[in-house]
């Protein structure tokens, strides 16, 4: 099922927003929290850095879904207005992705589709109009 999100960068504490943020507004956590050191992404991460929130997601109000990650300043990253939000479109299909990628990369490539650790075909780019946007494939449910 194809759905809308906004996608939140956090400067390492994305847990205790989406803590508040679920408090807040009387909701639950949506699916499973992953943090760096429970992916195989051939990186050696830090203690800290382990426990850092990879993915996570919590409804907020009808259904909107909020997803976020912490940004690692030990990966380059960092958070700031500007690169801390930005509208995650999950579609059907990897051709879609493409399509939708194609559309609105418009030759500022960031993150080309490719197929992603966690299970996801996975794109982000800066639209032509200063938007930055994720296009993916729902991730696949892991095996129990």
């Amino acid at each position: 099922m194809a759905r809308v999100c906004t996608y939140l960068n956090f400067p390492g504490n994305t847990e205790e927003a989406f803590t508040h943020y679920r408090d807040l507004f009387g909701t639950q956590f949506v699916g499973p929290i992953f943090r760096f050191g429970d992916m195989e992404m051939g990186v050696e991460w830090s203690e800290d850095d382990a426990r850092r929130i990879m993915h996570m997601e919590v409804e907020i109000v009808d259904g909107h879904v909020l997803m976020a990650t912490d940004m690692l300043e030990s990966q380059g990253m960092t958070c700031r207005v500007g690169n801390n939000t930005t509208i995650m479109v999950e579609v059907e299909s990897r051709e879609e992705v493409d399509r939708l990628y194609a559309g609105l990369a418009a030759g500022l490539e960031e993150n080309a589709p490719a197929d992603q650790p966690w299970g996801s075909y996975w794109s982000t780019c800066l639209d032509r109009f200063g938007i930055r946007w994720m296009i993916a494939t729902p991730m696949a449910t892991p095996a129990s």
